[in-house]
């Protein structure tokens, strides 16, 4: 069984940086409060962590 990790959306991508809104899309998260499972790898956790300010880790799985 794969690791993932479960992410919200805790910021909004307006008037932030085209990179962070293309980085909140790449993740599968457009809307305020929206959840997403992810596959727990360097480059999702990469991701996340260019973005700390709009989402958060809900939860490790696996």
């Amino acid at each position: 069984m794969a690791k993932t990790i479960v992410v919200k959306q805790i910021g909004s991508p307006i008037r932030r940086p085209q990179i962070q809104r293309q980085t909140l899309i790449g993740l599968g998260l457009n809307k305020m409060h929206k959840t997403r499972e992810l596959e727990d790898t360097p480059a999702v956790r990469g991701m996340v962590a260019k973005i700390p300010h709009l989402v958060e880790i809900i939860e490790e799985r696996g």
